[in-house]
């Protein structure tokens, strides 16, 4: 049965899940002869070095600290294992025992935003949202975001969409579709976009749309060099007629990026 340190882990693990803020469980998963702690003591560690709980202090924590840190970044899990008998070679402790860690990450869903909430917007956010992601779609027209509209958005932001773009908070998890009505939202949106550091940015429309979009973001100002973020037009090429095929296109596109980054 869980100790107090464990519920109050298990406390904090659900609340961190439920507010998105990244997080390692650690768990003592096994142990021989003469070690701190027990088999099913739990810690978490946080992205900044804040902690709750302890498996056992000293070196072998600072290191299960740091192979916990390296987790917020390879996003998968690790066994542990050290050896407390001769910090002369290099263990961690003196304790006599030998004991197994088990580092869980709990990473906050992948957010995608999908900028216009016409038709092919809606089949993204129904799209992204079957697959698990936090969704967030932005227009500048009301009746277009309202819950009938758009029921599977987790959120609905309305205004223009530089405005709403510049305050809103893009992380390098983040994807971002937009798939605007015309050119002229396109170039309000795009600067914005590329002062993020969000891992995709697709731009929807044709070959000529695009040369259209970038020939007047070049008159603005906007570094040429950037475009080499964007993927323009958006979307693998399968093919796609339906706006559901459409959607499974950008969201390809999306999944392949991340992927090829994670690697």
């Amino acid at each position: 049965m869980p100790d107090s340190q464990d519920r109050r882990v298990l406390r904090e693990l659900h609340a961190a899940i439920e507010s998105g803020r990244p997080v390692v469980l650690a768990t003592v998963v096994a142990t021989r002869r003469s070690v701190p702690r027990h088999a099913g003591t739990k810690m978490l560690i946080f992205e900044d070095g804040a902690s709750v709980g302890t498996v056992g202090g000293g070196e072998m924590e600072s290191r299960v600290i740091a192979g916990a840190q390296a987790t917020f970044s390879t996003r998968r899990p690790e066994l542990l294992d050290y050896a407390l008998v001769e910090p002369a070679r290099g263990d961690p402790g003196v304790c006599g025992g030998e004991v197994r860690i088990y580092v869980e990450p709990y990473m906050p869903a992948h957010t995608v935003v999908v900028v216009g909430g016409g038709h092919v917007g809606r089949a993204l956010v129904d799209l992204a949202d079957w697959l698990g992601y936090r969704t967030v779609v932005i227009d500048d027209r009301a009746d277009r975001l309202t819950e009938e509209e758009m029921p599977n958005a987790g959120e609905r932001l309305v205004g223009p969409l530089g405005e709403v773009l510049a305050n809103l908070a893009i992380t390098e998890d983040t994807s971002v579709a937009v798939v605007t009505r015309n050119v002229g939202l396109d170039i309000e949106a795009v600067p914005q976009l590329l002062k993020t550091r969000a891992r995709y940015i697709g731009v929807m429309g044709s070959e000529r749309r695009w040369k259209q979009v970038r020939s007047r973001l070049a008159e603005l100002g906007v570094d040429a060099a950037s475009f080499d973020r964007l993927h323009a037009p958006i979307g693998l090429d399968i093919h796609a007629e339906t706006l559901e095929e459409i959607a499974v296109s950008i969201l390809s596109e999306m999944i392949r990026v991340r992927g090829a980054d994670a690697d």
